[in-house]
């Protein structure tokens, strides 16, 4: 199988089966991303796919679920898509479901009409980068879209049926700023159909952008119990119905919580963390965190 660089996927996606049919990132060009910088943006061709495909039950067996591969998969164009669920499920009826990571541009040439074909074909609960939906931090860190265009494609997700999964990247705008985009993040998500939210808190590592910046002081990263009480802020705002989880070795926490139901359970709880883990003790964390990236 064609995989140009590792296989990347969230830890609940371990049971996937995977498929490239993109390889690098789309953009490119985020401030605070290290990952697929070694690896030129580009679409598979469809001979490619599908010869993949057809060796898929070599490689994973029989999965319910294929994760595509390449930072925003979702950048193919539609009929490639389409072509390739028809595919998956001619040789690989086992599958279920197609997901796979996504930026939110990726959505920007595709109709409410093809999403709910897509949804028919087994397209379900892309993992969607959007971070944040604070337009001053969208532009530090060069997102290239601002927070009215990535709730116009969420609201296209959302019309079509097509429930997604997002993120909130914890102490993105820095120091002494983590309120603000938590309830902006918060607002930019009411109303739209995300199955779930996963958090991680931003890590600089070098060779990007903001790790340069921090190093010329012209950045200053969010203390840990400053990120803590952003995520507070943020869980305290959502109006969603969906899964909270954090997971990533960024965050001094893993939680996996039902909102609104769990609500202040994890508010506290997280409280807790800040109460009885000393500042230092989180900021030792983050420095092993960093060496992962």
């Amino acid at each position: 199988m064609h995989f140009t660089s590792c296989i990347n996927r969230p830890p609940y996606e371990a049971a996937s089966g995977f498929l490239q049919v993109t390889s690098g990132c789309s953009h490119a060009s985020c401030a605070f991303c290290s990952y697929f910088k070694d690896t030129r943006f580009n679409k598979s061709p469809m001979e490619e796919i599908e010869a993949d495909i057809k060796e898929i039950p070599d490689y994973f067996g029989a999965p319910e679920r294929i994760f595509l591969q390449g930072a925003d998969g979702f950048a193919a164009d539609y009929d490639v898509l389409m072509k390739a669920a028809e595919l998956i499920h001619k040789y690989v009826p086992s599958v279920k479901t197609i997901g796979g990571y996504a930026r939110i541009d990726n959505f920007r040439n595709k109709t409410v009409e093809q999403l709910k074909n897509m949804k028919a074909a087994g397209f379900a609960e892309p993992y969607i980068g959007v971070e944040s939906g604070d337009d001053n931090i969208l532009k530090m860190v060069n997102k290239g879209y601002d927070a009215a265009f990535a709730r116009e494609q969420m609201e296209k997700l959302t019309a079509a049926g097509m429930s997604f999964i997002a993120n909130f990247l914890n102490g993105l705008g820095g120091a002494c700023y983590g309120l603000a985009h938590a309830q902006k993040t918060a607002k930019i998500y009411e109303g739209m159909d995300i199955s779930m939210i996963e958090v991680s808190s931003l890590t600089l590592v070098p060779k990007t952008i903001l790790y340069r910046r921090r190093e010329k002081g012209e950045f200053a990263e969010a203390g840990e119990h400053e990120r803590l009480e952003e995520m507070q802020e943020f869980i305290r705002c959502l109006k969603n119905k969906t899964v909270f989880l954090s997971e990533h070795i960024s965050v001094p926490f893993r939680a996996k919580a039902n909102l609104p139901e769990d609500k202040e359970e994890l508010i506290n709880g997280i409280q807790k963390i800040m109460d009885n883990l000393p500042e230092e003790k989180m900021q030792a964390h983050r420095q092993m965190a960093a060496n992962y990236f």
